[in-house]
């Protein structure tokens, strides 16, 4: 694997994008769409769909939310009073239903009892303060955090998961041994607040569809002429 430099212009970096958005941008641009629904302007909703996220589909966290909605409903008091196995049985599409039923129950029963069930209560905070506050909640990691926070406040964060964190650093946006502070902070260099919500989305479009982690599809890939990663693979066959 080609080992990104970090080291890239903000003119190649925005070409990168243009061609992303070009790319992927017609479901980008629907996923943003959906901020206006209720999940996405309702922190615990949000928080909620995000832990039923953690590996899986979006098609299988989608439908274990749906199914948790349906059966017992989105909401920290509702949850609190639920039966652990009434929860996992209506997430168990999101695989990993244990875990994450006892990570929802967790999170409900705490909401309450710090913040009366108002997440916002933390979100209306200062980012760095919010976002540590945030983290002290169980089960709430930086990523986690941070999407609460671009996506409830559009505060100046980018969230980092796995598809970020890979396609950053193999087209060259971030060195190839970055943590997670250090890839947020490359992007942010490179690209102004305003995208921060986009590029988080068109990474991520892109590390599922293309820049997959086994057999990424260089051949199809429009930014392949830009890629370090690409370049490496295509005189390695030369």
């Amino acid at each position: 694997m080609k080992k990104g430099t970090g080291k890239m212009d903000k003119e190649k970096a925005n070409e990168i994008i243009r061609l992303l958005r070009k790319e992927h941008g017609v479901n980008v641009n629907e996923f943003i769409a959906l901020k206006i629904s209720k999940k996405y302007v309702d922190p615990f909703k949000l928080l909620i769909g995000t832990v039923l996220s953690q590996n899986t589909s979006d098609k299988n966290s989608m439908t274990a939310y749906d199914r948790l909605e349906e059966k017992i409903g989105v909401s920290p008091l509702k949850l609190a009073k639920a039966d652990l196995t009434e929860i996992q049985e209506a997430i168990r599409p999101a695989g990993l239903h244990i875990t994450k039923s006892i990570a929802i129950k967790k999170l409900a029963k705490e909401i309450i009892e710090r913040y009366h069930g108002n997440l916002s209560l933390v979100l209306d905070k200062k980012t760095e303060e919010a976002r540590k506050e945030l983290m002290s909640l169980p089960h709430v990691g930086q990523k986690t955090a941070d999407v609460l926070l671009l996506f409830i406040k559009n505060r100046e964060v980018i969230p980092v998961d796995t598809h970020v964190a890979r396609v950053s650093k193999r087209i060259g946006l971030a060195k190839h041994n970055a943590k997670y502070s250090e890839i947020q902070a490359s992007l942010k260099k490179l690209y102004p607040p305003k995208n921060y919500l986009e590029i988080h989305l068109l990474l991520i479009s892109h590390g599922r569809k293309i820049c997959k982690a086994i057999k990424p599809r260089c051949g199809s890939c429009p930014i392949q002429e830009l890629c370090e990663y690409a370049a490496k693979t295509i005189n390695a066959s030369d």
